[in-house]
């Protein structure tokens, strides 16, 4: 028996291997099971080359965990290892033999060796107060040896007994990780990590099979499962999946979400190799948005579900795979580092989500405008966020009007030819909500104007955004003014009112309201226009909306008091019945009443200024003074 020291290439590291080498205790099993990936690919490729004689049998990873005696089990029928390669791998920490394969065999297979860092195997000492290897190489005459190691720079080597070609690795769990002792805890953490890795892995609990094997009593046993699925969907060619295919393998990933709208599979292999597919999801209007929903693989092996290196910040919201041996991470496999490639393969993806979209615009035009509402928020938050994506956005970019008709921004302007303000810009009007703004879209299709909905979360930031990148655009919404005011500022001011009747009525709008800063003008609109209108300045109520999600200048705006203006209208009927009034008092609640419907128009009236119009609304139908 050989007795020695583990060698260390730098210095002795190991202690801080044990405790500190990944931030997550559950990547020791992915580690392992990763490496005896490495070993079947290895022998596969071997085997294929001539160098590996005989059958290679049954190709797969086998995880068993005997809780009654604290043990975990990661076994392959892979290259195995001679007692040479033993002390040379396993002793010299951050010697990577996957790394040595891969230069000695380049091009044969090297997309399907995981390892390149060398220390993954020592993980298993993150959770283990002892692990011991016992390996047989698949070299002729070789003899299986054993490793073990109780975490200190210190190991044992001497011959052992193994019939098949392999790796077992026995963890004997330490008492502060007795949760890997636990059966649904491993089988969670090998769902989580190893789903799509290409070799079947197998998982046992031995106590488990014991109760089985009892209960059958001689029947047998039901055909055992992999935990994997080897040959996931974005491992195929696209031309070898049908629709059916892309949608279960959606429901592989997701399994209590709703149909996806469609997807992107991603299938590059130079100037970098990636490989993927990127689902689009239901959105619904309440925006229950979950990011962090993409899940990174470097050959098949799970890395995280951060990608916000990779993917554009805009697209943290679509669902899927991708896979990449070319995105660079540190040893953990956990972070990425910054890298040329990574800006490409962002870029790539947002190339190709553009292209998807307007493929789709051009060749089902109809089937887009009814995804509008999820793909919507997509598209305006790209738009904002990407120039380049903007630039291709502008070809199937669509608002919808509230006769619930598409329109391009190219389309619109040329509906809308007429809706244009005194320096030539386009004005578009919108609202934020067609059912609360009802009134004052009425009012502008009587005037002519096409009203757009613009009602979701990202509409008020999307607006500022565009706006200044549409030099040519200018963003109103439709109760920002009077319809007269929307487009140009209306110079008539024909009312019948005399210039006393009607500066008497300017005086009896003028009444303070707490929290609101009322500015009043009489001005002659036509007879079927409403008795009075209450608007709030475009640019200020855009501040005070952004007040209230957050921001730099949210607390100064929200602070600020309202900002409205009341347009009376002095041709309306109602003010001449209203100066017949005798009794001043009654005649200053009437008016009143009318600024404070004007005012519940745009959910203005709140707090005190409700009651008081309740209870003054309630005075007058009793006819009471």
């Amino acid at each position: 028996m050989q007795k020695g020291n583990i060698r260390v290439q730098t210095e002795n590291i190991f202690p801080i291997i044990k405790k500190f080498l990944y931030s997550e205790h559950d990547i020791f099993i992915r580690e392992l099971v990763s490496n005896a990936v490495d070993a079947t690919q290895k022998v596969k490729t071997l085997s294929s080359i001539g160098e590996a004689k005989g059958e290679l049998g049954a190709l797969r990873i086998d995880v068993t965990l005997d809780a009654n005696n604290k043990t975990l089990t990661i076994s392959d029928r892979g290259v195995g290892m001679t007692e040479e390669e033993v002390d040379k791998y396993l002793n010299q920490v951050a010697f990577s033999g996957a790394e040595e394969f891969l230069e000695k065999y380049k091009g044969q297979n090297e997309n399907n060796i995981i390892g390149h860092f060398g220390l993954g195997f020592y993980s298993a000492f993150m959770v283990s107060e002892k692990v011991e290897v016992i390996t047989k190489s698949f070299k002729e005459g070789a003899a299986a040896v054993k490793w073990e190691c109780d975490g200190s720079p210190e190991f044992t080597l001497e011959p052992a007994e193994k019939e098949l070609r392999g790796t077992d690795i026995i963890l004997h769990i330490n008492e502060e990780s007795k949760e890997f002792l636990d059966a649904h805890k491993v089988k969670s953490v090998l769902e989580k990590f190893c789903k799509f890795l290409p070799v079947a892995i197998y998982f046992h609990d031995v106590n488990e099979v014991k109760e089985i094997k009892e209960a059958k009593e001689g029947e047998e046993i039901e055909a055992e499962k992999a935990i994997n699925n080897t040959n996931p969907a974005w491992t195929k060619k696209p031309s070898e999946l049908s629709k059916e295919d892309y949608e279960q393998f959606y429901r592989e990933l997701y399994p209590f979400s709703e149909t996806p709208l469609f997807w992107i599979h991603l299938n590059v292999d130079y100037p970098f190799n990636l490989t993927g597919i990127l689902y689009f999801p239901k959105i619904k209007q309440s925006y229950e948005i979950q990011k962090d929903k993409i899940q990174l693989y470097s050959n098949q092996v799970f890395v995280t579900d951060e990608v916000k290196d990779i993917v554009p910040e805009f697209l943290m919201l679509l669902h899927g795979v991708i896979d990449s041996p070319d995105i660079p991470l540190n040893v953990s496999r956990s972070y990425l580092q910054g890298d040329p490639n990574v800006k490409k393969i962002n870029a790539h993806i947002t190339k190709k989500v553009a292209d998807k979209l307007e493929e789709i615009f051009r060749s089902d035009r109809a089937a887009f405008e009814e995804k509008w509402e999820s793909l919507g928020l997509f598209v305006k938050y790209g738009m904002m966020t990407d120039d380049k994506f903007l630039d291709k956005a502008n070809n199937f970019f669509v608002m919808q009007d509230t006769t619930g008709k598409f329109y391009t921004l190219e389309e619109y302007k040329t509906a809308t030819e007429s809706q244009k303000n005194k320096e030539g810009k386009q004005v578009i009007l919108y609202s934020t909500n067609p059912v609360q703004q009802d009134a004052y879209i009425q009012q502008a299709v009587a005037k002519g104007y096409s009203v757009v909905k613009m009602e979701t979360l990202v509409d008020s930031a999307f607006i500022n955004t565009v706006e200044m990148k549409w030099s040519d655009v200018l963003f109103t919404r439709v109760d920002a003014d009077i319809a007269d005011n929307l487009v140009d500022k209306s110079e008539g001011n024909d009312s019948v009112l005399s210039k006393d009747d009607a500066d008497k009525l300017k005086s009896l709008f003028e009444q303070p309201l707490e929290g609101i800063h009322v500015s009043v003008e009489v001005k002659g609109l036509s007879a079927e226009a409403p008795p009075v209108t209450a608007t709030r300045p475009e640019q200020m109520r855009r501040m005070k909306d952004m007040a209230s999600m957050g921001g730099g200048m949210a607390a100064f705006y929200a602070q600020m008091p309202d900002e409205v203006n009341l347009t009376v209208n002095g041709n309306h009927p109602i003010f001449g019945n209203i100066l017949a009034v005798e009794e001043a008092a009654k005649q200053q609640k009437l008016v009143k009443n009318l600024g404070d419907l004007a005012l519940l128009s745009q959910g203005l009236l709140t707090g005190k200024n409700l009651t008081d119009f309740i209870n003054r609304s309630v005075e007058l139908m009793e006819n009471k003074n």
